[in-house]
């Protein structure tokens, strides 16, 4: 795991610039619309405050025992996909992977039983 460790520090933040380009983008997009200025401001405003919350934006408590944590927020918020990780140990996926796939099946089961 030390090996881990050491490999998302060093990509962590090449993985929040390049989700921050992206974001840019939509924020870009947001502004070039036809909308009128004041939904454009709104619209945006509400949008960077939702970005904001994510650790492709910003990680909050970055230490060897929030690593997994804050992948799997990279992981839902699409920041970066599994093949970003090929690099980390087989552990470590194989252990997202399961954690990815148990929570798929209780958000499923959660929803068939409303």
């Amino acid at each position: 795991m030390e090996k881990d460790w050491k490999l998302f520090k060093k990509k962590l933040g090449g993985w929040q610039e390049s989700y921050m380009d992206r974001l840019i983008e939509e924020y870009k997009d947001i502004l070039n619309s036809d909308a009128l200025s004041s939904d454009k401001y709104w619209t945006l405003r509400k949008k960077i405050y939702e970005d904001y919350k994510s650790p492709g934006v910003l990680a909050r408590d970055v230490s060897r025992s929030n690593m997994f944590i804050i992948l799997l927020g990279l992981l839902r918020d699409e920041a970066i996909t599994m093949d970003d990780l090929d690099e980390f140990s087989d552990e470590l996926k194989e252990d997202i992977e399961q954690f990815i796939k148990q929570e798929k099946t209780f958000l499923r089961k959660s929803h068939t039983s409303n």
